[in-house]
């Protein structure tokens, strides 16, 4: 449905699930008739971003923009640039390249490596609110990026598991990770610690892991929660 003056325009997809009531993800198509310059998609985004854009992010938890007139990484960064969100640099384990400002690629890993639902940059105290996904060229077959959303899971964990549950709310959860010495190209988390870390010193290194550590909220004298990865 379109809103009088507005830019976008809602939309629906075959592929949209009905989640709690919820359909989810919430589409976002070019309204006004579908054409328009992409520094006039740019006005849009930083004048209806509060009206038009986050309250279906808010409701839904996610949302596609379809047909906009973004072409190439270099306009995706403008894009989320626009949107005025504080930039938070990337720090973890997935092998990507710094295209160009704020974008990366995807996880370079084979394509026969599997990569299970997380959060990003769970394992770091600071890690980001939003995410920004953009596909510049299409994959012939395949190449989706699947989302799910998280406090969906959260409650059919909490109904199966609620001992468990309780036990990760009162406790938290230690994550512990060791990093290689260089990158592994066919892992999807093989970034070495000079990648990560952005150093070959490894000095540095340890005082950047000192700034990204955080103590749990308690101890358990049974049986500590890891979850390693190498």
């Amino acid at each position: 449905m379109a809103q009088p003056g507005s830019y976008f325009q809602d939309a629906r997809l075959p592929q949209q699930r009905g989640v709690d009531g919820v359909v989810f993800p919430a589409v976002l198509v070019p309204g006004r008739g579908g054409s328009c310059s992409f520094d006039e998609f740019l006005a849009a985004v930083r004048s209806e971003k509060a009206s038009r854009l986050e309250p279906p992010l808010l409701a839904a938890g996610a949302v596609l923009l379809r047909g906009f007139p973004a072409r190439t990484a270099a306009d995706f960064d403008r894009a989320v640039d626009a949107f005025g969100y504080e930039e938070l640099p990337y720090v973890g384990a997935a092998p990507r390249t710094n295209v160009v400002g704020r974008v990366f690629t995807a996880n370079e890993s084979p394509p026969d490596q599997s990569i299970p639902f997380h959060h990003e940059m769970a394992q770091a105290p600071t890690f980001p609110s939003k995410l920004f996904f953009f596909c510049e060229v299409e994959a012939e077959s395949g190449g989706e990026t699947p989302i799910v959303l998280s406090h969906f899971v959260y409650n059919k964990v909490k109904d199966k598991f609620p001992e468990f549950v309780e036990k990760l709310e009162k406790c938290g959860l230690i994550y512990t990770r060791i990093l290689g010495e260089g990158d592994d190209p066919f892992s999807p988390i093989g970034r070495g610690w000079q990648s990560v870390f952005a150093t070959s010193d490894r000095v540095v290194a340890e005082e950047r892991v000192m700034l990204l550590r955080k103590a749990p909220s308690c101890n358990v004298p049974d049986r500590e929660t890891h979850t390693g990865s190498s």
